[in-house]
């Protein structure tokens, strides 16, 4: 029904763009395919046109709005911010606990058992922001033990594609 539609803004017919413009990039879809395609996300009217358009591409097309360069480097600037973030939490946190022992009058800096735990924290917040920034967790980005044949333990004609 025309009256339940929602219209498509620019910004969104340029998104589903650049996820038709990444398919053809890849290979995932022929220059003849991806001029189609392009001119039906630029005169469609409507965000129910847009989505057939890229759902036959991997993740329907979202993974090509991440690999562009602008893209990755706000999701690198927002990963600073938070880690930053991160930090100062766990720095007010200890001023606050170490005052608290101070006023206590305390013998044991028992802070030391949460500051621990905050500390260990922001370091795990680093790595995985490193880590997602280089496509995620090394054992993540290997295909073995997935059925793919490419692990060490593979035969010498799986590693090498023979069948």
């Amino acid at each position: 029904m025309a009256g339940d539609r929602v219209r498509a803004s620019d910004k969104e017919r340029e998104q589903y763009a650049t996820m038709v413009r990444a398919g053809m990039t890849e290979g995932r879809l022929t220059l003849e395919e991806g001029e189609e395609r392009l001119a039906q996300v630029y005169a469609a009217k409507f965000r129910d046109e847009l989505a057939p358009l890229t759902a036959d591409l991997p993740d329907g097309g979202r993974r090509g709005l991440f690999e562009l360069p602008e893209t990755q480097a706000e999701f690198l600037r927002q990963g600073r911010r938070h880690l930053a973030r991160h930090g100062a939490f766990v720095a007010v946190v200890a001023v606050a606990l170490t005052g608290l022992w101070a006023l206590s009058g305390a013998h044991f800096f028992w802070p030391a058992i949460p500051l621990f735990f905050l500390v260990l924290s922001v370091f795990k917040h680093a790595r995985w922001r490193r880590w997602a920034a280089a496509g995620g967790p090394p054992w993540g980005r290997r295909h073995w033990g997935h059925g793919h044949g490419h692990g060490p333990w593979a035969a010498a004609s799986d590693r090498q594609g023979w069948s």
